[in-house]
Formats: structure tokens, C-alpha cells, sequence
């Protein structure tokens, strides 16, 4: 399978079978604007040529795609209906859709005989409980206008909560977890038996965390004040919303790896950004624990989550009274691993995500492969 995992910056490519075998993989990023995005793709067409991996090798190309609505909750093969129902939900991802629809339309050009599937997003959640799904707005409007909260990263979600059941040998059904996807990107979902139960970001992937650039949870007064009396007009509200806030705004760092890096030499509104987002993260997983009527596993993935070995401890060390630690050696390890001590009430694991992998047996699951 070809899979196509487009972001807001960035393009990732992989060529994987549904057993884990990885042929190809690249990722291209800084893909800001169209042209970017065409070299991208015409630089994926170049690598898939020198590897051999014509379409005569290729069973199918899979696209991850942030925001399905509220119809498109399962893997959808992608014909002209399909394309112009993403195109309609484009307006509650307007970074993220647009982007994936013009890598698909390039992909179906390229690779027209092959099927094509796109994998949702907000699948995984589509079937949140209806407290956790449901804006307390009036209930026309939000009927008329599809207000609800959709959630996203659910591909990512449902792959570790999987994979870190089957790293501890146990049964999935039998798990009260919840898993921190953090990258520029950030949420947190409460998991029960595989199920969704909660999520962080809503009808949009500004709700929730503390990110890179979106400032997570906010006041809608807030944003109220500053149309009224922040010299903002709609489209400057979403610029400052979607690309002006979270860490960047607080101290002038979208990147985690950089945010550290300043704190440690002292700057005082590093500092006090990284202090937000720890206590952000914490907030969330103590809601969960109560959503969850317990847990017994915390994950932490995607490139932060992955990586931040500092971050892992300083939010863990916030959790004891829910039977979280962090073992030292074992936080500093690599790949998929427990980095709790033996004998924690809860485990703490650090998970890799493969968000291509799952992609992929989705698509094979659907034509049949």
C-alpha cells in the first residue's frame, strides 16, 4: 500500500504492507504553499520510480484525512461523491483538508487504476458518548451547522492504545488508558475497551491542549473580546488562533525542542510556557481518570510525547496520587517501553505511533487485500 499522510507543512509517504514491512518511507516538510506541494509529490513519484515501486507493485493508495464530518466515519473508497463530501467538511479543517484534497487529486492522477481509500481522523470518534460529544448550544443551530465535537488524531489514538495492550499482553477489552498524542499538534483521548470515550479537541483541532501554535482550550469570550475590541476581523481571528498562539505566542517557539532549549538558558517566558502545557496535559489525564472510572495505562506518543524524556517526568511526577511514576532509566530508553517502575499502580509506556501502518490495514481490511 501507498499511503499519503498529508499535514498542514508537511508531507509523509509510505510504501508498507498491512504485516509491517516498510519499502519506502519519506517525509518532506516546510510544505507551505501549492508549489511546495507539488515538488513534494513529484519528488514522491521520483522515489517511488527509483525503487521500482511502479504501479503494477502497488495494490492501493491509502489517505489519512483530518476531518471526515459527521458522515464519513469509516474507510471510504475515494470516488468523485467521496471527494466532494471531504470538500464539504473542509470548513471545520480548513489547514488540514484542503491540503489532503490536493494531494489526493495528484495521487488519483498518477495512480488512476489503483483503488484509493481515505482513513478519517475523527472515525474514532465518531461514536463518543453523547455527553462528551455534545456542545451545550442551542440545539437548532447546532443541528443546521453540524456543531459537535468531532475530535482528531483518532488514527494515532486507536493504533497505540492497541499496540500498547498488545507490548503488555493483555487484553484491549479489559484497558482503562488514556494516550497523549503530542506533537505541533496535541490531544488526549480517554480509552475504555478500545472505545473512545473523551477527547480533547472538538469540532475543530484548536480545543484541548496547549500546541505548537494554538492556544487549546480558550474562553469563547475571548474571542469575542477580541472581535470586538482586538482590532480583528474574522480572518485575522483565525490566523491568530490557528497559527499565532499557543507556544509560539506565549514565547516566541512553536518547536518543543526549541521552547527547552530556551527555558534551560534562562528565558522566563519559556519557562512559563512549558509550566502552561504541563499543566494543561495533567488537567486532562485527571479529568480522564474520572471519565474512565480509573486507568490503568498512560501513553505517551507522536514527536513530543516520543522524544521529550524531561516532559514524560515532569508530568508524570505530577500524577502520583493516580498511581503514576517514572522510572529514569527506563524514560531515557528508545522505542516502545514501560517507563514506570515495576510495581506502579499504573503503567506508563511510550509507544511510537505509525499512523501509515494503520492506514494501511484499514485499506487492506476494506478491498480485501
Amino acid at each position: 500500500m501507498l499511503v499519503l499522510n498529508t499535514g498542514s507543512s508537511t508531507l509523509k509517504f509510505k510504501v508498507v504492507d498491512p504485516d509491517g514491512t516498510v519499502w519506502l518511507a519519506r517525509q518532506v516538510e516546510h510544505v507551505d504553499d501549492d508549489a511546495d506541494r507539488a515538488h513534494a509529490l513529484d519528488t514522491l513519484e521520483d522515489d517511488l520510480a527509483g525503487a521500482g515501486l511502479g504501479a503494477d507493485r502497488l495494490l492501493a493508495v491509502g489517505h489519512r484525512i483530518v476531518h471526515g464530518g459527521p458522515d464519513l466515519v469509516r474507510p471510504t473508497i475515494l470516488d468523485d461523491a467521496a471527494v466532494s463530501r471531504i470538500e464539504d467538511a473542509s470548513e471545520l479543517a480548513p489547514l488540514h483538508n484542503p491540503q489532503a484534497l490536493r494531494a489526493l487529486r495528484r495521487a488519483r492522477e498518477r495512480f488512476p487504476d489503483l483503488p484509493h481509500v481515505a482513513v478519517f481522523d475523527t472515525a474514532f470518534f465518531a461514536d463518543l458518548p453523547p455527553a462528551a460529544a455534545t456542545y451545550a448550544l442551542d440545539a437548532g443551530i447546532a443541528e443546521r451547522l453540524r456543531l459537535r465535537r468531532y475530535g482528531m488524531h483518532g488514527i494515532s489514538h486507536r493504533y497505540v492504545a492497541a499496540r500498547g495492550a498488545e507490548l503488555l499482553g493483555r487484553d484491549l477489552a479489559e484497558l482503562r488508558q488514556v494516550t497523549l498524542h503530542l506533537g505541533n499538534g496535541a490531544s488526549v483521548a480517554a480509552v475504555r475497551g478500545g472505545r473512545a470515550l473523551d477527547t480533547s479537541m472538538g469540532l475543530t483541532p484548536l480545543e484541548g491542549l496547549v500546541m505548537g501554535t494554538r492556544p487549546g482550550d480558550l474562553d469563547p469570550g475571548v474571542v469575542v473580546h477580541l472581535l470586538r475590541h482586538g482590532g480583528l476581523d474574522v480572518d485575522g481571528l483565525e490566523d491568530l488562533l490557528h497559527h499565532r498562539s499557543g507556544l509560539l505566542g506565549l514565547a516566541g517557539h512553536s518547536d518543543f525542542r526549541d521552547l527547552v532549549a530556551a527555558r534551560d538558558m534562562g528565558d522566563e517566558r519559556a519557562r512559563a510556557a512549558y509550566d502552561v502545557y504541563v499543566h494543561r496535559l495533567r488537567k486532562y489525564v485527571g479529568a480522564y481518570v474520572a471519565v474512565l472510572g480509573g486507568l490503568d495505562v498512560l501513553t505517551f506518543t507522536a514527536g513530543v510525547g516520543e522524544h521529550a524524556a524531561g516532559l514524560r517526568h515532569d508530568v508524570l511526577t505530577g500524577l502520583a496520587p493516580f498511581g503514576l511514576a517514572v522510572d529514569d532509566a527506563r524514560n531515557a530508553g528508545d522505542g516502545a517501553r514501560v517507563i514506570s517502575p515495576d510495581g506502579a499502580a499504573t503503567t506508563a509506556l511510550v509507544v511510537p505511533t505509525d499512523e501509515e501502518l494503520a492506514i494501511a490495514r484499514d485499506v487492506a481490511a476494506l478491498i480485501g487485500s
